[in-house]
């Protein structure tokens, strides 16, 4: 037991007590410490419940209290909406009584369940309250004449623990059904191979006569009937695999896994019923194991690395504060807002849907997205997402985007997509198993043949080492096991992956070919100088240029929100890309763009930088001068990009000195300026065509044509929707540096993939010779199958210890650890 507490330390959770802290609790006469105010809530509420034996219980101490709880009692409200209930509360029996699943956060020992169980049934209306200690859940069944939901959750968060409905979604409750199916299973065939062992092992190691046959018979009727709920329950699945195989025409390792175990038992239960030949129970029940291990060890791989359920659905709080017309607060279900709600979020609360900032500043917690731990500071007029946790002011937002059309759901979209198929080296891999699968059936009817003459009694168990020992499972996991990491690794970063090929892809390029504006640079362009001709005065101009601006999504556009003036509206605007815009107000036909499209005459710019020319039916009017920053991590993406020997270029419509000026910042010695989209299509073919293997990094619309044209395309977080349709990934996180380190985890898993079928081909083609000898016997078989399998998951699983290596070594050494 672990009740035992330093004096200076937090009695309740154990971390350091500040100098001087009013906190304590009283307990058996003796005053103990505590470091926050929501620790001496806890503790208080623990004690004074008559629940300090938790104290004397605990193993492990808890995690500390959100010292916001209390603030957050308002809102448990909610979940006692009927609408909102109706999707996790369900009837319990007939006495009116209801039930619930909630996932608990802070669970960290036996001693927390006894803490939970025992709180929960001392409340009047409560009549059970079960924690499941595996999967930090609780279920409860209550009155609701007699107990809220509210005050059953208000309860929970008062001894320290925030609970939240657990109520899976379809895809989420199949896995978890197969999930529980599998660990039967698995406890079938370990209980049957453990027993049938039991019984074989006297026969394997006593002589001649030592055992009477009345023994050997009932060893054997043991073993058969051990063996049998083996084959029929634990090894259902291998059977039902096999014969959809057959039906497709599509051999995979089922079959011969199938035809082993099958052929194993019915050989060994005729043995039995007719007292003839061989019994080989236990290397039915012990193969068996083994490859449900294996695949059970992999499967909770993969679940935990990669792509699982609605993980990325339940980011959305369940619950919202929507502003009503008349300034009142009305708590509802999130599922239920609507585009252009007004929503208030509180500080500790999460953000239930995208919008806009109409009022407040706050820092948000957006890592459950972008990857990134840091908060982000949000102002009025700022877009954030749904999903983000607000971490200090209040904010009101309007809702842009709400439920399924959130961003959040168009990320589950593209993960699913990305996962729905499969990339060139998966499918020659799947190909490989196929053709290996016939191949092997081929040679075991050869060998079979070979061996009913050389030695017939030993026919059976070389038949079964054989089907064994060269199953291609390790060859059919050798890819999936590997991707599967890497999704997991790079959606950790901010990296969202949407088609199959980007990954191998990735892995292959030789040339990164970055867009300027919103890219290298944070495209948050701001107006730094106006220069009017004649009597036009800035303000005018700055209005006119805001006018024309006002429809557009491009960066360069939101440079002049600030100066809109609602009494002047441009009408019939044409957008020439990569040239600038053309309206009309008053009657008058203006342009703002580039010099050389918005004046009939040639005029050059009155200095260094990027401009843009505001003029009236082709005479020029004024000069805006405008300012991107640098992104912060640009010249460091730059540096590690050519420490790895990538080629880097810049490929950018602005004007040849804005561009030839950050190129010289970024170290960047190849770039282009002026380049229309055509223009950069055309670039990007001439790269293609001279072997080089490019990567485009951009995010608007003018970026489209050549973001489809690359052999790999990545959109900026910020990037227009019609960009997003045509990258292979999508950067979540802002920081640049998550692109070269989605080339090298690529790289690594590349590698891993190519690790994994060279050792799955060497161990089968090693394998195969000396089962066919007769060396090597069934049980042996299935211990080295199970065993390759688990060195392709366990190769694949140190992608999932990938570690970026400080920006200084990256010239000295390959930054992949894997």
């Amino acid at each position: 037991m672990n009740n035992a507490v330093p004096a200076s330390d937090c009695y309740h959770c154990g971390n350091p007590v500040p100098t001087a802290a009013p906190w304590t609790i009283t307990l058996d006469e003796h005053t103990h410490p505590l470091c926050c105010p929501g620790c001496e809530a806890v503790a208080h509420a623990i004690v004074d419940g008559g629940l300090e034996s938790y104290y004397r219980y605990r193993t492990e101490l808890p995690e500390r209290p959100d010292e916001r709880q209390a603030a957050k009692a308002d809102t448990w409200s909610v979940f006692d909406d009927p609408g909102l209930q109706a999707q996790f509360v369900h009837p319990d029996g007939d006495e009116g009584n209801v039930k619930a699943t909630l996932a608990i956060e802070g669970i960290t020992c036996a001693a927390c369940a006894w803490l939970i169980e025992h709180r929960l049934n001392a409340l009047p209306g409560v009549t059970s309250s079960a924690v499941n200690l595996t999967h930090h859940r609780l279920r409860v069944s209550w009155n609701p004449q007699q107990l809220k939901l509210s005050q059953l959750l208000a309860e929970l968060a008062a001894i320290g623990y925030d609970a939240q409905p657990y109520e899976p979604d379809q895809a989420q409750a199949r896995m978890q059904y197969e999930e529980r199916m599998n660990v039967r299973r698995l406890i079938i065939a370990a209980v049957g191979m453990m027993q049938v062992m039991m019984f074989s092992i006297p026969i394997y190691v006593s002589g001649p006569g030592e055992i009477s046959d009345d023994f050997y018979a009932l060893f054997h009727w043991l073993s058969f009937a051990l063996a049998t709920p083996v084959v029929f329950f634990s090894a259902q699945p291998f059977f039902r695999n096999a014969l959809r195989d057959l039906r497709t025409g599509v051999l995979g390792m089922d079959v011969p896994v199938s035809l082993a175990i099958g052929g194993a038992y019915l050989a060994s239960s005729y043995a039995v019923l007719f007292n003839v030949g061989e019994v080989y129970f236990d290397s039915v029940a012990m193969f068996t194991f083994f490859l449900l291990f294996g695949r059970y060890v992999e499967s909770r791989a993969r679940r935990r690395s990669g792509h699982s359920g609605n993980a990325l659905s339940g980011v959305l709080p369940i619950s919202a504060t929507r502003l009503e017309n008349d300034g009142s607060e009305r708590i509802l279900p999130a599922s239920e807002l609507a585009p252009d709600d007004r929503v208030l979020i509180k500080p500790g609360h999460g953000v239930p849907a995208d919008g806009v900032i109409e009022e407040g500043e706050s820092s948000l917690d957006e890592s459950m997205l972008t990857g990134e731990y840091l908060p982000v500071t949000r102002r009025v007029g700022d877009r954030i997402i749904g999903g983000s946790q607000n971490m200090e002011n209040p904010l009101v937002i309007r809702v842009t985007h709400a439920g399924k059309d959130a961003q959040v759901a168009g990320i589950v979209d593209l993960t699913d997509r990305a996962f729905a198929s499969r990339p060139r080296l998966a499918q020659m891999a799947a190909r490989m198993a196929h053709l290996f699968v016939l191949r092997l059936l081929v040679v075991t009817a050869c060998v079979t043949i070979a061996w009913w003459f050389i030695d017939p009694s030993r026919v059976l168990w070389v038949l079964l080492s054989v089907l064994v020992v060269t199953c291609p499972c390790a060859l059919a996991l050798a890819t999936p096991a590997a991707l599967t990491a890497g999704h997991g690794q790079l959606r950790k970063r901010g990296v969202l992956i949407t088609r199959a090929d980007a990954m191998e892809t990735l892995s292959n390029v030789t040339r990164v070919i970055f867009d300027k504006t919103g890219t290298l640079t944070r495209g948050e362009m701001h107006v730094t100088q106006i220069k009017p001709f004649g009597e036009l005065t800035a303000e005018r101009a700055q209005a006119i240029a805001a006018a024309l601006e006002a429809h557009s999504e491009h960066p360069i556009a939101r440079a002049f929100r600030p100066f809109r003036d609602a009494t002047l509206q441009a009408r019939e605007i044409h957008s020439y890309t990569g040239q600038g815009l053309e309206g009309t107000l008053e009657g008058v036909r203006w342009r703002l763009g580039k010099p050389e499209f918005a004046a009939h005459e040639p005029i050059a710019a009155p200095a260094k930088g990027q401009w843009l020319l505001l003029s009236e039916d082709g005479k020029p009017r004024a000069w805006f001068g405008l300012h991107d920053g640098i992104r912060d991590d640009a010249a460091a993406t730059v540096d590690a990009l050519h420490a790895q020997g990538f080629s880097v270029e810049l490929l950018s419509g602005d004007t040849e000195d804005a561009v030839e000026s950050l190129a010289s910042q970024l170290g960047i010695a190849t770039w282009h300026s002026g380049t229309s989209p055509e223009g950069k299509l055309a670039r990007l073919k001439e790269l293609q065509a001279a072997g080089e293997t490019v990567l485009m990094v951009g995010d608007g619309i003018n970026d489209v044509p050549v973001l489809a044209g690359a052999d790999v395309a990545i959109a900026m977080n910020g990037a227009t929707d019609l960009a997003r349709t045509r990258a292979d990934a999508i950067l979540l996180s802002p920081r640049l540096m998550r692109i070269f380190e989605a080339i090298e985890i690529s790289r690594a898993t590349r590698r891993i993939m190519r690790q994994n079928m060279i050792w799955s081909v060497c161990y089968n083609f090693s394998a195969l010779p000396l089962a066919a000898m007769g060396l090597v016997p069934p049980w042996l078989a299935a211990i080295g199958m199970s065993l390759s399998s688990l060195v392709v998951v366990g190769n694949a699983l140190r992608l999932s210890r990938w570690r970026t290596q400080p920006a200084t070594s990256l010239s000295a050494s390959n930054p992949v650890t894997a």
